[in-house]
């Protein structure tokens, strides 16, 4: 599956992506922790996703798809498209040999849904990466490149596919890579919190909750509240299903760190039967 954490920051102004989603760090260094090993091998996949506001109101739709490829590799694209003409567009292609590999990953964000516009890019096997954006929809471009080794647990982009191969009523440390505006590597927490139920027609099931932490130090949390680049409260909240195959039920936070906090639902499809509702489809 998918959600991410990549962040960009240039200047005055920090990005992050999620989500799936990101964060920084000042003093931080990166975490010790080991690869997660691989519980449920992910195949071939094709699911659709409703965006909500933090009020209820939809304000986009979702559609993630994922093949497998010679070998070992996947590679999984989630795309949002928002009402307002806004997209999130994020591709990671990973291997799952033993233990998850991240091994390309690639994030656009365009549209005023987003207070940044960005575009980057990494790749393990070369190690370069790259970096285009500007504040706003009207600013000026900065383009960033060279070369960085990632360690092997960043899992930009599969946070989510990392949670549920996670030992049931587990919390793990992990690493995501953030782009200030040269690649860095920081600690990120996946935090088990609790039990949830959850409603599946008339059935009731439970879900575990996972809180995304990350360590950006004291000193540049503090600073970046007392200045505004960070806000004073944001969360990062997700929701698997607590069965013995795991699955996702929800996803709440921002996709950029300055950006509103919005839900994210699975939407399933349904097959149209009134005439009324081909009608309207056609009207579209």
């Amino acid at each position: 599956m998918w959600f991410s954490l990549t962040k960009v920051v240039h200047r005055q102004t920090w990005t992050v992506v999620a989500v799936i989603i990101a964060m920084i760090g000042l003093m931080g260094s990166p975490a010790g922790s080991a690869p997660i090993a691989v519980r449920f091998p992910e195949g071939i996949a094709h699911g659709f996703l409703l965006v909500r506001s933090s009020s209820g109101e939809i304000i986009g739709h979702g559609e993630m798809t994922q093949v497998v490829k010679e070998g070992d590799l996947v590679d999984s694209r989630l795309v949002f498209n928002f009402k307002d003409g806004s997209l999130h567009d994020e591709e990671v292609t990973f291997s799952q040999h033993g233990a998850f590999l991240m091994l390309r990953y690639h994030l656009v964000q365009r549209g005023p849904s987003f207070p940044d516009q960005i575009e980057v890019s990494i790749d393990r096997r070369t190690a370069e990466y790259k970096v285009r954006s500007r504040t706003g929809e009207e600013g000026k471009e900065k383009v960033l490149a060279g070369e960085f080794t990632l360690p092997k647990d960043v899992y930009n982009g599969i946070f989510v596919t990392m949670l549920l191969n996670l030992p049931k009523g587990a919390s793990e440390m992990v690493n995501f890579l953030a782009f200030m505006p040269t690649p860095e590597i920081f600690k990120l927490e996946l935090q088990l919190t609790g039990e949830h139920n959850v409603q599946i027609g008339d059935l009731s099931r439970k879900a575990l909750h996972y809180v995304f932490k990350p360590d950006i130090g004291t000193i540049r949390e503090l600073l970046g509240k007392a200045t505004g680049k960070i806000p004073s409260h944001f969360h990062y909240d997700c929701w698997i299903l607590a069965d013995e195959v795991p699955s996702f039920v929800q996803f709440e936070g921002p996709l950029q760190l300055m950006g509103p906090i919005v839900r994210i639902e699975l939407l399933s499809p349904r097959l149209l039967t009134k005439p009324e509702e081909q009608m309207s489809l056609k009207e579209r």
